[in-house]
């Protein structure tokens, strides 16, 4: 059983990436897609969304961190996925999930899932464009509107050559509204041979569980369940092996907060540092009753020091 950590724009940078994988739960982790329009990227452009780069293309803990490309021109695809490998990333990823309207609107992310052939020719140019050894995967949705595509286009990314395939089971028009469809992602996997993760809707150890079953699938990625609880992997690794891990206490979690703060003031995003908080009390809202009322204050924070003295007095509260 392998856990993947999933790309999330916006969310999951390389602050989170680092935060996530620190106790090594998880497998691999992808970055935010790099959007693949009109050029060949210069490199700084692979190095700033991923500066694990510089770190073998591995996080603090060593985790690898594998490189996601969004774009529909075949060309261009190739040879920015070849650059990608020559710079070192391990694996080339390619989204064909992004639900968002936008990238959509420019051939990019779930819009392409209502052709395979197209999809067939972006990945055959970049599978044909970096080293053998590198692989190539893909994550997809089960559709843009509907899921009367999803097999042919799994059937597609596999006749290309991709490697492995992530499923995130909801189509485009689903967003991210519950359920999760997981046992369309079986369907799918009854008709491939590359290897399958699924992905979509797993909060829980007993989502994790649920999930595994449905969709016939031993690999998982996690995406927000993993930001609301970030304990989680590190719950379902242990629960394979038979042993338990108890959910960090909500004191445990202010402590978090304050390292993200300090780890994004010392690389330099000071301005960006309490929006994180914000962002990420929202998940934590998901599993900690506690973060509701918290949030309440936070929101109307402006810097990171105001953010900081907030929580270091509902540290200094709970402490007493």
């Amino acid at each position: 059983m392998k856990l993947a950590l999933a790309p999330m724009e916006g969310l999951i940078d390389e602050h989170m990436r680092a935060f996530l994988t620190r106790d090594g739960a998880f497998d691999h982790c992808v970055t935010e897609f790099l959007r693949i329009s009109d050029q060949l990227l210069p490199h700084r452009v692979f190095h700033r969304i991923c500066p694990e780069s510089g770190n073998d293309w591995k996080t603090p803990s060593g985790t690898p961190v594998h490189l996601q490309l969004l774009g529909s021109d075949p060309e261009l695809m190739a040879q920015n996925a070849r650059r990608g490998a020559l710079l070192g990333a391990p694996v080339i990823d390619v989204n064909f999930g992004c639900p968002s309207k936008t990238v959509n609107q420019n051939r990019g992310g779930s819009v392409l899932l209502q052709d395979p052939e197209e999809i067939y020719g972006i990945l055959v140019a970049m599978r044909a464009a970096i080293p053998a050894h590198v692989p190539l995967t893909a994550k997809m949705r089960l559709g843009y509107e509907d899921k009367s595509q999803a097999i042919d286009n799994a059937l597609a990314m596999e006749a290309a050559g991709v490697d492995s395939l992530c499923i995130h089971a909801r189509t485009k028009v689903e967003g991210y509204k519950p359920p999760a469809h997981w046992h369309w992602i079986a369907k799918v996997k009854e008709q491939v041979r590359i290897p399958i993760t699924a992905n979509g809707e797993i909060w829980t150890l007993q989502d994790y569980k649920n999930c595994q079953q449905a969709s016939d699938c031993n690999d998982i990625m996690l995406g927000r369940g993993a930001v609301a609880n970030p304990d989680l992997a590190m719950q379902i690794k242990n629960q394979a092996n038979g042993k338990e891990t108890q959910t960090g206490s909500w004191l445990s979690r202010l402590h978090d907060m304050l390292w993200m703060i300090q780890e994004t003031i010392d690389c330099g995003n000071t301005k960006f540092s309490a929006g994180r908080i914000k962002q990420w009390l929202v998940y934590f809202q998901k599993s900690y009753p506690q973060a509701i009322e918290f949030f309440q204050e936070a929101k109307r924070i402006k810097t990171s020091l105001q953010m900081i003295e907030l929580i270091e007095r509902e540290i200094t509260r709970l402490n007493h």
